[in-house]
């Protein structure tokens, strides 16, 4: 698919950030309809069925969170990514764990938005099944052999290092909150330390600079991020600041 077919719903009420979007995506190729509320979303992705939807979470006649629920519920294939402000971590932490695909943060760079839309349709049209090797930069995970190599070394790890590494992995490019990889990876444990403890012990064997982490970001308040590319001549840099657990 194309971005010349790729169609997008804006979901925002506020029409200078509709026209933003509808500017800056249509000159990436990309089909883009607007909607300045819940009902006129549910009525255009029912009768136009989007590829990714741009949701704000503040509407004028349903929170974005009970659309948003209300669409996974119905098992919509396409993916969600939430528009919100810097400062509204718990709304975003409960649209992540509702379902959404990713977050951005206003206000935000058109680059960034478009990088985040690629990635997110990406993870929506790839065939079937993971990939059994992933790399990215000098990182390479094997899915199926449980092998971890970082500069073509072989890096040991603990169980539950692993565990999180992979659940990372599987979801590359996507942010996972702090609930989500407790509970994937200890089940009942909800201490938000005891993960960071571990992040800091992956990160001290997977990143030449475990203080300037490239492959693990940090989404502050949120949870992590594994980055799906990392290019070894660059500098990290984010739009956000990372804060190190």
């Amino acid at each position: 698919m194309t971005h010349a077919t790729v169609k997008i719903l804006v979901v925002d009420d506020e029409p200078p950030i509709r026209k933003l979007l509808d500017v800056g995506l249509s000159s990436q190729g990309f089909a883009i309809s607007g909607a300045p509320n819940a009902r006129s979303a549910i009525a255009l992705a029912q009768s136009d069925v989007p590829d990714l939807v741009l949701l704000d979470l503040g509407l004028p006649d349903m929170s974005g969170h009970e659309l948003l629920a209300r669409w996974r519920s119905e098992n919509v294939p396409f993916p969600v990514i939430i528009l919100s402000s810097r400062t509204d971590e718990t709304g975003i932490v409960q649209a992540l764990e509702l379902g959404a695909d990713d977050y951005v943060t206003k206000p935000f760079g058109m680059n960034e938005l478009v990088a985040r839309i690629r990635v997110a349709l990406r993870h929506r049209f790839q065939s079937q099944g993971e990939a059994p090797v992933f790399e990215a930069g000098d990182l390479s995970v094997d899915l199926v052999k449980r092998i971890v190599k970082v500069r073509g070394s072989e890096v040991k790890m603990t169980p539950k290092e692993y565990d999180i590494l992979r659940l990372l992995v599987q979801h590359s490019g996507r942010v996972l909150t702090h609930r989500f990889i407790l509970e994937k990876v200890w089940g009942e444990m909800n201490d938000v330390q005891y993960l960071r403890v571990y992040v800091r012990q992956l990160r001290q064997k997977i990143e030449e600079s475990p203080d300037q982490p490239r492959y693990i970001l940090t989404e502050t308040g949120v949870g992590y991020r594994l980055a799906e590319m990392v290019s070894m001549s660059e500098t990290r840099s984010t739009t956000r600041p990372e804060t190190m657990p």
